[in-house]
């Protein structure tokens, strides 16, 4: 007879066990933060240098404080993380307001926008602009506050009180915002006496954020954080003068038409004044295309147009304006679709994941693409193709021609890359880069992503054409950021000009088309901690209805009801 494994009776467990994803099991008391685990586990794994910032228990992003209250797998998130990126970059803010609030009593932080080098552009108002030499005293006062590693602490308030809180401190944006803030508490979180909102997660301790620099630029400094790829290493380009003047420009005209923050945007909302915002916004919109346009025409021998960027950021209706305000100019437009340049599917890159990367330069038939276009600046006949995406090959399109007051329109992501037609005359060619640079802040700290706008962007449109969940399109993000770092990001600057397609009203119209997207999603779905984050940046904003939106509106190209999509540039060829 055979025996079987014996059971008997035990004294319940004084400990908790955590199984981390290399299979290391570690045990602490029941009371130990998750923090004494990582730091335990970091040690076993040979991980010490590794910055982990927070913990992803059960697919829900818990902080180093966190107490666990049973064994669980958990995953910590370093600085090749985005959610561990992210809670550092917060935390670190907070570090930084505190030490100007020490240095320079009375001035106040102004977080303005991301920078493509992984950081952030920083202004202070209150008081005249940091000189160079202020800005290392702000470094090393931030490093002081570093090595002293202070607790960062986070108390959930009534609202009530958290508004007279910074009322006193003369947060003025942070007040509008939690004026039109729909919860009646809120999580404030202190730094020596300096306290914030930032409605996420943050650091336990000021000793884990020792990896940053600070660099003087104009009229404000330069956060930098480590490489994601490698958190030993910085950027080595740091200095994008086109895109901060972009920023700059978008800054003065929202702080001109009232729309600076989301508070402002809300109480327009609010206040019956949000279809005047949107009006408003939308010339603005229009009277840059045109001079687009116009510096199209004054420069004598365009022949072709290249319109790049990232994804969701509106370069389809962007280029049919385009076009017509060229027409205005009595220049027609030929749009040329870079897809239809796809080398055949089974001859497409694979990239680091095994699937074929349709964004890598190679998926491109470059050499065909060149041949064409310098046939048609030499005036010759040429076939184009047509990409047939259900075969995965390319078939044989019209014959054009180019005439002398047509110019080719071309999108797609490589429109930049210097490689792509490395032949032409210079001044044949003319280029734009489209982005949806965003610059509504939430409150002087916080702001709403270049990232986060085009991917809200990118769930409604995907929902509505393409059926696709927002689980889904959350879980292919990553991917297309990656095709981004390496295909679009590197060449901006060697666009002629820039144009920004972020609009201060669309996080409003996106809530009520986004939220029913997001709210059924699996708790248990590698997606969920996104799902969270994104409903937690719409939960701050009023909603507003589509119906205003203008049916030209580059906008409408993500949530329907374009009149755009049917307009075909096809001026002049035959």
């Amino acid at each position: 007879m055979a025996l079987t494994p014996s059971a008997h009776r035990s004294q319940p467990r004084s400990d908790i066990r955590l199984t981390f994803p290399d299979g290391i099991v570690i045990s602490g008391p029941r009371e130990a933060p998750l923090e004494t685990f990582v730091e335990a586990w970091k040690v076993e794994a040979e991980r010490e240098t590794d910055v982990v910032t927070a913990v992803l228990l059960d697919q829900q992003l818990r902080p180093l404080s966190y107490v666990p209250s049973g064994d669980e797998s958990v995953a910590p998130l370093d600085l090749t993380t985005a959610d561990g990126t992210r809670v550092y970059k917060r935390s670190l803010v907070l570090v930084i307001v505190a030490a100007v609030r020490r240095l320079f009593p009375g001035a106040r932080v102004n977080v303005d926008h991301s920078i493509t080098a992984n950081g952030l552009y920083c202004t202070i108002s209150g008081r005249e602009p940091l000189t160079a030499e202020e800005v290392g005293a702000l470094e090393r006062e931030v490093r002081a506050l570093v090595a002293a590693d202070l607790p960062i602490t986070a108390t959930t308030m009534p609202l009530a009180g958290a508004l007279e809180l910074f009322e006193r401190v003369g947060y003025v944006q942070t007040v509008r915002l939690l004026s039109t803030h729909s919860s009646s508490t809120v999580r404030v979180h202190q730094l020596d006496g300096t306290p914030a909102v930032f409605f996420d997660l943050l650091v336990p301790r000021t000793g884990l954020l020792s990896r940053f620099r600070l660099e003087h630029e104009d009229d404000g400094f330069i956060v930098l954080l480590p490489l994601p790829e490698d958190p030993e290493r910085f950027p080595e380009e740091t200095h994008f003068p086109k895109l901060t003047r972009e920023f700059r420009t978008a800054s003065r005209w929202l702080r001109d038409i009232g729309a600076g923050d989301a508070g402002l945007v809300n109480q327009a909302i609010e206040g019956h004044r949000f279809r005047e915002l949107v009006l408003v916004a939308e010339a603005l919109h229009e009277r840059r295309i045109a001079a687009i346009a116009q510096a199209i025409t004054e420069r004598r021998g365009v022949r072709i147009v290249f319109i790049s960027g990232p994804s969701s950021s509106g370069k389809t209706t962007f280029s049919k304006r385009l076009g017509i305000q060229l027409a205005a100019s009595s220049i027609r437009a030929f749009a040329v679709a870079m897809d239809d340049y796809f080398v055949d599917r089974d001859k497409t890159p694979i990239g680091e994941d095994g699937a074929r990367d349709f964004e890598a330069f190679d998926a491109v038939d470059h050499e065909l693409f060149q041949e064409h276009m310098l046939a048609l600046l030499r005036g010759e006949r040429v076939r184009m193709p047509r990409y047939d995406f259900h075969s995965g090959t390319r078939v044989g399109g019209p014959e054009v021609e180019l005439p002398d007051d047509t110019v080719l329109i071309v999108e797609g992501i490589h429109g930049l890359n210097p490689q792509l037609l490395p032949k032409a005359p210079p001044e044949a060619l003319f280029r734009v880069y489209v982005s949806c640079l965003t610059q509504l802040r939430l409150d002087h700290h916080s702001y709403v992503s270049t990232s986060d706008a085009r991917l809200l962007r990118r769930l409604v449109r995907d929902a509505r054409t393409r059926g696709y969940t927002a689980e889904a399109t959350v879980l292919r993000w990553q991917s297309v950021r990656r095709g981004e770092r390496s295909y679009v990001f590197p060449y901006q600057e060697r666009a002629d000009v820039l144009f920004n397609s972020a609009l201060p009203y669309e996080t409003a119209v996106l809530k009520p088309l986004a939220e029913p997207l997001l709210l059924p999603y699996d708790h248990n779905s590698l997606a969920a901690t996104e799902v969270q984050r994104l409903l937690g940046i719409l939960q701050l904003f009023r909603p507003a209805q589509a119906e205003v939106v203008p049916d030209n509106s580059l906008f409408r190209e993500f949530i329907g009801g374009s009149i755009m999509e049917h307009v075909h540039l096809a001026g002049g060829l035959s």
